[in-house]
Parts: structure tokens; sequence; C-alpha cells
């Protein structure tokens, strides 16, 4: 057996292994161009592949980049959940779930660049707006509790609580172009507007008259 045939014999994948590898240069490339501007014959050419092995594990574009977005939809919600279960009362609940958010912004950015895109496409998860939703559908139950403890209307903690996750969500998104402050600053600030207006609640809010 030549040298060159014993190297591709040794360094042929299995079907699990060459599966990873495409989704990884997928994500890659999704991140980097988005949706539509990827094409599975650009995957399959930095796989190293042909373009029916693309097709035969995945069905198509559509496929591989539902499976990319699942994946780092339940990576963020895990790493947001996990930081919530420290929290020892509200306010350190925002500042773990803001520095949470900012963490996967910064540790997994290709992963975000692709969820904040129109992650909706072939996928179950949803878009960013619905995993966001998703996050403050438990920031709820904590914000009902507080608000009972302080005399505030609770039936309003649904609403406060997805103002919180679209307000440092939206910033994430900011601030991943816009690296100027550090982490730690962003997260401050967003923790200092989030939680003073929250102590200065008024318990029956009323627009002025016009």
């Amino acid at each position: 057996m030549s040298e060159a045939r014993e190297n591709r014999r040794r360094v042929r994948m299995t079907g699990q292994e060459r599966r990873e590898q495409l989704i990884e240069v997928s994500r890659g490339l999704f991140a980097d161009k988005g949706f539509d501007g990827t094409s599975v014959e650009e995957i399959a050419a930095k796989a190293q592949v042909s373009k029916p092995v693309v097709y035969e594990h995945f069905g198509g574009k559509e496929g591989v980049y539902a499976v990319v977005v699942d994946r780092e939809v339940r990576r963020l919600l895990d790493i947001i959940r996990d930081s919530l279960t420290e929290a020892e009362g509200p306010k350190d609940m925002i500042e773990l779930a803001t520095l949470a958010l900012l963490d996967y912004v910064d540790t997994h950015t290709e992963g975000f660049r692709i969820l904040v895109r129109d992650s909706n496409i072939g996928t179950s998860s949803g878009s960013f707006a619905s995993i966001l939703s998703d996050v403050a559908s438990q920031v709820e139950d904590i914000l009902v509790s507080a608000f009972k403890s302080r005399k505030l209307d609770h039936r309003a903690a649904p609403i406060y609580a997805q103002m919180l996750t679209g307000m440092v969500g939206l910033t994430g998104q900011w601030w991943l172009d816009n690296r100027k402050h550090s982490k730690q600053v962003v997260a401050a600030h967003l923790v200092n507007l989030a939680w003073n207006g929250m102590k200065n609640l008024e318990p029956r809010p009323r627009l002025r008259d016009r």
C-alpha cells in the first residue's frame, strides 16, 4: 500500500466524526456569511468532501443550519439557567443573568452572531426573540415574589421580565461589535439602570395626561 493511501486510510472519519466536522465548518460559515450567504458547495469545499456527503448527513443546508442553531440555543439557555440557580436575591439575579449573556457573547461569538440573525429558519427553537422570551419566563417567577413582597402589582411581572431580558439581549447585540467598554463595565451599567429603575417603581404607574 502506498504511503499516500495509508495516510488517507488513517484520517478517514467515522460517520459521527464527519457529521461533527460538517457542523463545525458550517457554524463558522453561517456566523461569517449568514444563512443566505452560505451554500452547500462552500460547506463541502471547506470540509473537503463532496456535496452528496452534506446531503447524506443533513438533507441540505437547512438541515445543518437547524442543528447549529439548536445547539447554540441550548448552550445559551444552559449558561443563563445555571447562573440563575446561584442568585441570592433579585439584584443578584439581574447581575448574574446579565454577566451570563455577555459571557456567552464573549466566548461563543460565532454562535451569538448566528442567533441574532434570522435563526427561525428550519429550527424548532425559534428566533433570538423567542430565546429571550424563554429566559424571561424564568425571570418572571423571581419578579412575582419580589413584587408581592413590595406590595406592587405582581400581574405586571411578565412585562418587566420581558423588558429586562430584552434590554440585556439588545445591549449584547450592540456590544458584539462595540468593544470599547469591558464586559464588566457594560454589565454594571445595565444592572444600574435595571436595578435602580426597579427599586423606585411606582405602585400604579400612569402616563401623563395630554
